[in-house]
């Protein structure tokens, strides 16, 4: 019995189109009608996440920057995995080293230097999730978007990072380049030990503590709340969904994920474009009800 999903927003609950479908909103009221409690796990910061959310009706508990943070639906904090401050200085000496642009992220703000370099990795964020969307069209949507709304610019990182009462959460590197423009900054930044390095898209790296992984932070959250491993469920299409789809009971991969998820996922749903998250809801309804 399914008593609890957790469920990646960008390429799995959202369209193509960033929106959440009427299908898939019926399908997460209807699960919580029937006593399955849904999570929202994204890298998204807390506020980020619930202006995305909570604007469709819905009122869910939410796992944040990858795992950082967790929150049940009553915006109750239950569960927090911050980076060290030490380890957080070491990490931005070497993406500097390489000259990576990076942002760091706390719980209720997104630090940058660049605004520039913001819109344009934020535009080919977009890109990845429309394929349609032309490079200056993008440009434009993000220049205006909430995310870019939800930035503090600073002149540099120095005071942050040496603030004891500033908690990073993430830091977060963007390069138009690929994963290939990553691959020795990460090499160095794993050698520090107790990190998580993701990714959420093909031009980026998250860099977390090693308990803040949207997997470990899942089963912290379901500990509290008494929920055996095989009650869980968790749905994604990315990289960074790996750990929360190869420890929970039942790993769901979205039609559009990427092959190593769809590699490790015990269930492959329908895509994000054909009401997967509510296909996939559907059926743990419907199995609950035979048990």
């Amino acid at each position: 019995m399914i008593k609890l999903v957790a469920c990646d927003l960008d390429g799995t609950l959202f369209n193509s189109s960033l929106d959440i479908s009427g299908e898939n909103i019926a399908a997460i009221k209807a699960a919580q009608q029937n006593n399955i409690e849904f999570l929202i796990a994204t890298g998204r910061s807390p506020k980020q996440s619930r202006q995305a959310i909570r604007k469709y009706g819905l009122q869910t508990g939410f796992i944040n920057i990858n795992g950082a943070l967790v929150y049940d639906a009553n915006d109750q904090l239950q569960v927090k995995h911050a980076l060290p401050q030490s380890k957080a200085k070491q990490i931005v000496a070497i993406l500097e080293r390489h000259q990576l642009y990076y942002e760091l992220v706390t719980a209720d703000q997104i630090y940058s230097t660049d605004t520039s370099q913001r819109i344009a990795n934020l535009a080919r964020s977009l890109m990845q999730l429309n394929a349609e969307l032309t490079f200056k069209k993008a440009v434009a949507i993000a220049a205006g978007s909430n995310a870019m709304l939800s930035m503090k610019f600073v002149a540099n990182f120095t005071e942050l990072l040496n603030d004891p009462q500033i908690e990073v959460m993430k830091i977060i590197s963007f390069n138009a380049n690929g994963q290939q423009a990553f691959t020795q900054a990460k090499q160095e930044i794993a050698a520090l030990g107790d990190l998580a390095i993701t990714s959420s898209g093909p031009v980026n790296i998250e860099i977390n503590d090693i308990h803040a992984q949207k997997g470990p932070a899942l089963l912290d959250y379901a500990h509290k709340k008494k929920i055996k491993r095989e009650e869980i469920a968790a749905i994604g299409d990315n990289l960074n969904d790996l750990s929360m789809i190869r420890d929970a009971g039942v790993g769901v991969a979205m039609g559009n994920a990427v092959p190593k998820i769809k590699e490790i996922a015990q269930v492959t749903t329908k895509s994000n474009d054909d009401h997967g998250v509510g296909y996939i809801l559907r059926k743990f309804i419907s199995a609950n009800a035979k048990e």
